[in-house]
């Protein structure tokens, strides 16, 4: 079963930056599909950004020209660079990957506070 590990900063100021790093591991595969979705308080889960294995990519309308969404299929690894943070960007993060002949796996969740 292939795993996802996530890494990055859990608070930023209104107006940074903040880079989420998600790594792959555990799958002979190649991966499909990444992407980030958030969680915040009282709202359903969202997709931010995805990233598809040919290069086509996905962003959410509320994010657009503030996010950027990379992989490195070398590394199993994608990358959610986000820019001009607002505080509506506070949530839970989670990295996601769509593996052949697994499905769908989850990484954990990351929350990301967007304040003064």
């Amino acid at each position: 079963q292939a795993q996802l590990v996530v890494s990055g900063r859990g608070l930023v100021q209104p107006g940074g930056s903040l880079r989420l790093s998600c790594a792959a591991s555990g799958s002979s595969f190649s991966i499909y599909a990444m992407g980030w979705y958030r969680q915040a308080p009282g709202k359903q889960r969202e997709l931010v950004a995805a990233i598809i294995s040919g290069g086509s990519i996905n962003y959410a309308d509320s994010v657009k020209g503030r996010c950027t969404i990379s992989r490195d299929n070398a590394k199993n690894t994608v990358y959610l660079q986000m820019n001009s943070l607002k505080p509506v960007d506070t949530a839970v993060y989670y990295c996601n990957a769509e593996v052949p002949l697994e499905g769908e796996v989850w990484g954990q969740g990351t929350l990301v506070t967007v304040s003064s």
